[in-house]
Parts: C-alpha cells; structure tokens; sequence
C-alpha cells in the first residue's frame, strides 16, 4: 500500500495493544472458514515482511498459531506496517471465496482504539495524534524571505518526525516558533510599540498590553509550552536534558507538541496579519 515511505524505516508510531488484540480476533474468524494452518501459514507471511523477516512453514497448526502471535506482536511497534499486513493478508485471500473484513471494519477498530491511522485505498494516512495541523501555505504579513523560512522549518520538522527523530522535530519547531514571535517586535499594539527584541520579553510585552485579549491567553499557554520544552527535566531540547532526572521525548509526544507548536504558529501570524493592517490604516 501506499505511505509515506519514511514510515517503513522508522516507526510513526506503534499500535495500541487492544487493537492488536482485536486484528488478531479477526485473523481466527478468517481461519475458521478454511484450511486453518493454511491461513494462519498466509498471515504469517505477510507480518513478517513487516518486521523484515523471512516466516519459516511452522511444524503444526498450533506452532503456526504461536509463531504469528509472535510475528504481530514484532510487527505492532510500527503501526502502518502492521495494518499492510493485516489488510494484504485479507486480500491474498479475497479470491478464494472468504468472507474478509472490509476496509471500514478495520477503520472502525483503529478509530475506537485511537491508532493514529486509517486507510484510504490505496493508502494509509495518519489521523487524529499522528496528522499534522494543516497550517497556510503562506502568510499575507511576511515578506518572501521569511515566507520560506517559514514553510522550510514546518517542512524540516514534518520530516524528522516521519525519520522517526521526535525531539529534533520539536527543537526544529521551537525555534520556529521563536522565530515567529520576534516578527511582532515594532509592531503597534493599542497605542504602544512592541520594543523588546527577545522570545520571553516579546511575550511579556505582548500579554501586557493586549490584556484581555485571546492572544493574551495564547501567549500564556505558549510560555509555559517554551519553558517545559527548554528546561533539562522536561523536553530538554534547548538546553540539553537532565540525564539523571529528563525524559525522551516520543512519537506520540513529539507529535503533540508539533501540532501545539503549530496551532500556535499560525494564531500568532493570523494577529500580527490584524496588527500589521492596523498600523497601515
């Protein structure tokens, strides 16, 4: 199937464990309507090509059982890859007069046990955690060159969250999103000019004088989000982690605070858009 080809070499994420539980359901209820060891022999094909392996014929139909228990458990640290599997083993089947789950079957289960992922013949696409915020493409208030600065860095994390490098992606957007905030310095804002040069300062100018406002609240949010993000016992990704104390950023984390990032990135150019015409008028 069609994904994003970065997917098969570095996991976006794994599946939950109840949803492997489920598929694995689904591949006994296939069994049942045929040759047994002989679909079991079939899904084990197909799971150890997730995991990169060769599946070897098992000695019974009870190793064969065993030894796929084994291949989908491997295979379920890589979400998508697991899905290939089940949804190609299926269609290996489809031809010879199976009753198989459909594609919204398998949609279902990955929906009600938030896997992060669904397929869309004939791709599968990441959903819900594991989507990218859309954000615009460009910025009206930009000139070009931040314009690509822009696009460029939301492009770079998009990239190193898909190579599997989750806090470099978020160090990535964090200087982004600095970056951004720094667009505002010489701004209007009511009847003061923001004149701090600085990411904290910008912020504290800006939550001062646009009290009340929902910026101000964002601005509040996006502090606490910098300050957890940079500090050595939280995301330790700008100044280094605690090696006693800090934690690894994750996937699922990474991509969290990707998207967090990137909402924020784009409110914060929607109002210095409104502040920039405001100046002009």
């Amino acid at each position: 199937m069609k994904m994003d080809g970065a997917w098969r070499f570095d996991s976006p994420g794994a599946m939950p464990r109840d949803a492997v539980l489920e598929f694995d359901t689904l591949i006994g209820k296939v069994a049942a309507q045929g040759n047994r060891w002989a679909v079991l022999e079939q899904f084990k094909r197909y799971f150890a090509g997730a995991c990169g392996n060769t599946a070897a014929r098992s000695s019974s139909e009870s190793w064969a059982e065993s030894d796929l228990n084994n291949l989908l458990w491997q295979a379920a640290e890589n979400a998508p890859l697991f899905i290939e599997a089940f949804y190609d083993g299926c269609e290996a089947l489809r031809s010879d007069d199976f009753t198989l789950p459909e594609v919204s079957r398998i949609n279902r289960i990955l929906a009600e046990h938030q896997a992060g992922f669904e397929i869309r013949p004939p791709a599968i696409i990441a959903v819900g955690v594991h989507e990218p915020i859309p954000v615009p493409e460009r910025y009206q208030s930009l000139d070009e060159q931040a314009q690509d600065l822009v696009q460029q860095s939301l492009r770079d994390s998009e990239r190193l969250l898909s190579e599997g490098h989750p806090r470099q992606a978020v160090q990535e957007i964090l200087w982004l999103m600095e970056s951004v905030l720094t667009a505002f310095k010489g701004l209007s804002a009511g009847e003061t000019t923001i004149e701090a040069k600085y990411f904290n300062k910008i912020a504290l100018e800006l939550r001062t004088k646009m009290k009340g406002q929902t910026i101000e609240q964002v601005l509040i949010w996006l502090t606490t989000l910098h300050g957890y993000l940079s500090s050595p016992t939280g995301g330790g990704v700008r100044h280094g982690v605690d090696l006693k104390s800090g934690i690894t950023v994750n996937a699922d984390e990474g991509r969290l605070y990707c998207n967090l990032i990137r909402s924020y990135v784009t409110f914060l150019m929607t109002e210095h858009g409104r502040l920039s015409r405001s100046a002009q008028e």
